[in-house]
């Protein structure tokens, strides 16, 4: 059927098909009559009189809905919806993925309905391509993840803005001025978007909270806390309620208790530790056998359940650690004063109690609560120096943990624990917050001394309550600490990654075997420069550690049970372990399996989030501490590469920063992501992951902990020839130079002529 030109006239059926066609494949927005009559699409229709026909047949087929307004929209009843997470945002598209699909489809703006990143939303495949990506349209918002952001406020006489740090926020959010709420102009501000009519490009909002001025520690502290809706202070009451608690410990409480106070007992910690919550207690039975106690902190002595308290610990779920400050789960008095088992004091604690010989085999095992009294406390420098030098205080304990320590940490390795270790980084802070260097933890004896006993503490108590099945019946309910078996896709496609630098890393048939090969693997490359590389590949390529009910053992430590017993001060999942093993050591039946598990969850929830903010104030000080650094030179290596450029990490201090695209002006570079690569289209030139490469530090955004790298030098792995290349700046220096040049040519140039 031959097309129809633009001044010929539609049937009246066929005028229907257009505006239907036009409605269904621009779902989301709503058209006035005069928006119609305007489009360019359908104006014809307009012309020939046969819109206003077309609206009443699909208004009483169901097609369209009509608005209070006045205007009209697709009716979603009549579309096949699909619900999914809106997953990135630019400024003129969105990525949404549906729930049950991989695809992610591409979003016009228009077609967004003001949606923002991790929005539960539904939308419609418009059955078309664009940039060789499926096209949607978003067609109604579920539930927004979040409407506050955090940004710098731009404030003048007449209006105000905040320009939102976030790139998932790629629009500034107007202020209007009864809105600001003290906010001075330059402000770090929490923003809440109260309001985003369709068809605006900037939604309405008002200042929720003034953190202070740009780049002051504590404002930007308080704004990263904000970010991840995590709390910086407690409220009065609950600071009240904690000061309530007595301190004193009363005879019927210690005669209720195994009293440990005349065993030789001691905590290791790190230097700049204030809340104390684990001690070790040694005794000698007899030759080659030995008691020894692992004592933890009695919080839930003090926390009753369903106190203020205790609600707002299960609010936090874990203390926080940001750079420069802990923001504990529990207030002071109670972390570092009531529980904190500080030397010279008689503490409460929940205990586990082993004999062992010198195999470290267990010859018993007890559970309950006590008292303690800490002779020493011992930072792990100096518990260190103990190990080594085999004098000091409690020299003989301390030696004799340490050989228990190592023998039982090799027979974990042997049993298919996996030797993750990573570079931690640290920063040396001046009075004001401002980094001054960067280090990193060394983990030594006196740290894995602790980590194995703390270790043995949460396997045995986990052991205790999941082994206790009575003929049939599961065993009761208790909160776990899970770890899955590796994901095969994704450790297949590790392997295949390694195998490129050269590592071969064998097919495993078991778990056992898996886990060993790679230990092998993790220790081949100790020491090297890709070390903190391929480890960071290889913990992706797992599994994530969680909270639940359900046992399926730990994979990572190759434990059939364990649990999170050690740290009730920070983490709420262990204060909930010791109400369980207390009201189960008292008789007591299952719990009521539901209620942990939804608060397994909850506490896994706030466990990310709270990793997530420690990740951005490490971040944001590694953007600051290079601040000071532009236009210096730094070795390094690849260590990330996606097509928009290369992530290099400094060899020195390990921070991390990009190499945009856009930025290398030698050639042009596609990315092959089959091969982890860069190739330039014209000199053919290959830049790989793990290369060594010189790099010159070009911006570092604070406001969004970004760092910019050029290339200065690029070493081939496989040739180990070096490239040199043409910086930004080396080509902005050189501009003037050629200008003066030509200009001072020009001169001479007139000159001769002149004199001709």
């Amino acid at each position: 059927m031959p097309k129809k030109t633009k001044n010929e006239i539609l049937t009246k059926e066929e005028t229907y098909k257009k505006l239907k066609s036009f409605f269904v494949n621009n779902p989301s927005r709503l058209y006035s009559k005069k928006d119609l009559k305007e489009n360019k699409t359908i104006k014809n229709l307009s012309k020939q009189g046969n819109l206003d026909e077309a609206l009443n047949d699909l208004l009483l087929r169901g097609y369209i809905v009509e608005s209070h307004d006045g205007k009209y929209r697709t009716n979603p009843d009549k579309l096949d919806l699909i619900t999914g997470v809106v997953t990135g945002m630019t400024m003129h598209n969105y990525f949404v993925k549906g729930d049950t699909s991989e695809a992610e489809f591409m979003v016009s703006i228009e077609n967004g309905l003001n949606s923002l990143v991790g929005d539960t939303v539904m939308f419609v495949d418009l059955k078309k391509y664009r940039n060789n990506r499926p096209e949607a349209a978003i067609v109604k918002t579920v539930e927004r993840k979040n409407s506050r952001f955090i940004g710098v406020l731009e404030l003048s006489e007449r209006y105000a803005f905040v320009a939102v740090d976030s790139r998932n926020m790629p629009f500034d959010i107007f202020i209007p001025l009864k809105d600001v709420n003290g906010a001075q102009d330059g402000d770090k501000v929490l923003v809440e978007v109260t309001a985003w009519v369709q068809g605006n490009k900037n939604p309405n909002g008002k200042i929720v909270e003034r953190f202070g001025k740009v780049g002051d520690n504590n404002a930007e502290m308080h704004a990263i806390l904000a970010e991840y809706d995590l709390p910086y202070k407690f409220e009065d009451y609950i600071e009240k309620e904690a000061n309530s608690i007595p301190d004193d410990i009363t005879p019927a409480e210690i005669k209720r208790r195994r009293d440990f106070r005349s065993a030789t007992t001691f905590t290791i910690d790190p230097a700049d530790a204030k809340d104390f919550d684990d001690a070790l207690s040694i005794e000698k039975i007899k030759d080659g056998e030995w008691e020894i106690g692992v004592h933890i902190a009695d919080v839930t002595h003090y926390v009753t359940e369903g106190t203020l308290l205790d609600k707002e610990a299960v609010e936090r779920g874990t203390s926080v650690y940001l750079v420069d400050r802990v923001v504990p789960m529990l207030p002071e008095r109670l972390s570092n004063e009531l529980c904190s088992l500080r030397p010279n004091e008689d503490k409460l604690c929940f205990s586990a109690v082993f004999r062992m010989n010198e195999n470290c085999e267990l010859l018993s095992e007890w559970f309950g609560r006590t008292v303690i009294h800490s002779d020493r406390r011992f930072t792990y420098e100096e518990a260190q120096q103990v190990i080594e030098t085999g004098e000091g205080d409690f020299a003989e304990e301390i030696t004799t943990l340490n050989r228990l320590a190592l023998k039982m940490r090799a027979d974990r390795f042997k049993n298919g624990s996996i030797a993750f270790e990573r570079d931690e980084p640290k920063f040396k802070l001046d009075d004001k917050g401002k980094p001054l260097g960067v280090y990193f933890k060394v983990m030594k004896e006196s740290n894995h001394l602790i980590e194995e006993f703390m270790l043995l503490a949460n396997k045995r108590v986990a052991h205790f309550i999941g082994s206790r099945k009575k003929g049939r019946s599961k065993a009761p309910t208790f909160v776990y600490r899970v770890h899955d078996k590796p994901n095969e896709e994704k450790y297949n496609d590790f392997r295949t990654f390694a195998a490129k630098f050269g590592y071969n890393i064998k097919d495993a048939s078991s778990d056992r075997a898996l886990a060993r090969e790679l230990n092998r693997f993790l220790g081949k490359i100790k020491g090297r420069k890709e070390e903190n590389l391929f480890s960071i590949l290889a913990l992706r390529s797992m599994a994530k550690a969680t909270y639940t009910t359900e046992n399926i053992g730990h994979y990572g430590l190759a434990f059939d049970y364990y649990t999170h017993f050690t740290s009730p001060i920070r983490r709420y999942p262990d204060m909930m372990v010791h109400r369980l093993l207390q009201h189960y050591l008292d008789g007591g039946k299952s719990v009521e399996k539901e209620y942990y598990e939804d608060l397994c969850r909850h506490s896994s929830e706030r466990e990310i989030r709270a990793a997530e903010a420690e990740r951005a104030s490490i971040k944001y000080k590694m953007v600051e501490f290079m601040s000071d650094k532009i236009g210096c030179e730094f070795d390094g290596f690849v260590s990330g590469i996606t097509e928009w450029g290369l992530f290099v990490e400094l060899a020195e201090t390990k921070i991390e920063g990009m190499v945009s695209v856009r930025d290398m002006l030698d050639d042009t570079y596609n990315f092959d992501a089959e091969n982890y690569r860069l190739v330039g289209m014209r000199t053919h030139r290959i830049i790989m992951m793990g290369d060594n490469v010189r790099v010159k530090v070009l911006r570092a955004d604070l406001k969004r902990k970004q760092l910019d790298y050029e290339l200065v030098a690029h070493t081939d792995m496989a040739t180990d020839k070096e490239t040199r290349f043409v910086t930004q700046s080396e080509l902005l220096e050189k501009k003037p130079k050629q200008k003066q040049k030509q200009k001072q040519k020009k001169e001479k140039d007139k000159k001769g002529k002149k004199k001709k």
